[in-house]
């Protein structure tokens, strides 16, 4: 508790120091550990109120004798300690880095051929959806064919969506469906963070970057100039395409945009095979084979297999109500990364 509190009253000067705000790199480095401690700051002051409640009551109960109603202020104010001792040590789990960072969101049909890609589209307005129920921006950057690419922008939006990646499995009686029979289908959706510069370095040398013409489905001409944009990374050999845009320049700089959120996956991927123990609750490209959710349209109901929870309602949770699901799988990382993670705020 004095750790928290002592850290907490230091970064709350810094906050207040005319020197650091003028430094926007210090000021920024203060505000994301402010806030990183702030909720663990909040639990330690109920800590406090709680233990002097206990510590009351104990008193009391051995001036006075023992008292009904202190009694139970004794019993509830221990069972609140036990159980702020455990959120507390949640909260001071060291969170990702990349946490905060806005998301690029990746949708393709898998499994199911037309199905999985009406399906694709199903998951794609969910995903928009929840991103404004929980206040962030989307950006389309590729919607076409049942492959569906967007930017979701805000505080902390890979902290909600990367819970999202993975395969998704719906189970369901196509409209196309004569005879009524059930069909499972899937599709993919990768999560991640969108790469700054300072994140990922792409050498201008290493990339190789070929202009045609844009084409819709069928191969119907879009224009008649050179504007989709082929980008491929020699040294890796990913290979982002983009034609949604009529300029080149636009392009080209979502493709990069795609290409450095995709390197900075690499990078984490690796990260994260090297730190396997410590890591088996993120949702990482490793797992993404793994069928995490399932969407049962006879029975109503959605299964997150991560974490065993079943909720029925189908159509609200394709309307973009994840927060249970988010909450669960949040709570279950916390847990599993809390033996091997450090604490921050020390």
């Amino acid at each position: 508790m004095e750790q928290i509190e002592g850290r907490f009253a230091e970064l709350s000067e810094q906050m207040a120091d005319p020197e650091v705000i003028s430094d926007q790199r210090r000021y920024a480095e203060a505000g994301r550990a402010y806030r990183t401690l702030e909720q663990a700051h909040q639990l330690a002051q109920e800590w406090r109120h709680a233990t002097d409640d206990a510590a009351g009551a104990r008193e009391l109960i051995a001036e006075d004798g023992d008292d009904p109603e202190l009694r139970e202020l004794l019993r509830s104010s221990e069972e609140r300690l036990a159980e702020l001792e455990e959120e507390i040590r949640l909260a001071m789990v060291e969170p990702d880095p990349n946490d905060d960072k806005d998301v690029i969101v990746e949708i393709r049909p898998g499994a199911g051929g037309e199905e999985a890609g009406l399906f694709a589209g199903d998951l794609y307005r969910m995903l928009d959806r929840y991103a404004e129920r929980r206040g962030f921006k989307t950006e389309p950057i590729e919607v076409s064919d049942g492959h569906f690419t967007f930017a979701v922008k805000g505080q902390g939006a890979y902290s909600v969506f990367k819970y999202e990646g993975g395969t998704h499995r719906v189970q369901r009686v196509p409209e196309t469906e004569s005879q009524g029979r059930i069909h499972t289908s899937t599709a993919t959706v990768a999560v991640l963070p969108e790469a700054e510069d300072v994140d990922v370095h792409v050498d201008a040398n290493d990339l190789q970057i070929d202009v045609y013409r844009s084409s819709g489905p069928g191969g119907q001409s879009v224009n008649t100039t050179d504007s989709a944009v082929r980008i491929t990374h020699k040294p890796t050999g990913l290979v982002v395409s983009m034609q949604d845009e009529k300029s080149q320049l636009q392009n080209r700089d979502k493709a990069m945009r795609v290409l450095r959120a995709r390197l900075l996956e690499r990078e984490m991927a690796a990260q994260q095979a090297e730190q396997a123990a410590a890591r088996l609750a993120q949702v990482g490209s490793g797992e993404r084979a793994e069928k995490i959710r399932t969407y049962n349209f006879p029975q109503d109901r959605v299964t997150d297999h991560r974490v065993g929870l079943t909720k029925g309602n189908l159509p609200g949770i394709l309307g973009g109500e994840l927060d249970e699901f988010t909450a669960a799988l949040e709570a279950e990382e916390k847990r599993r990364m809390l033996e091997a993670a450090e604490p921050v705020g020390g």
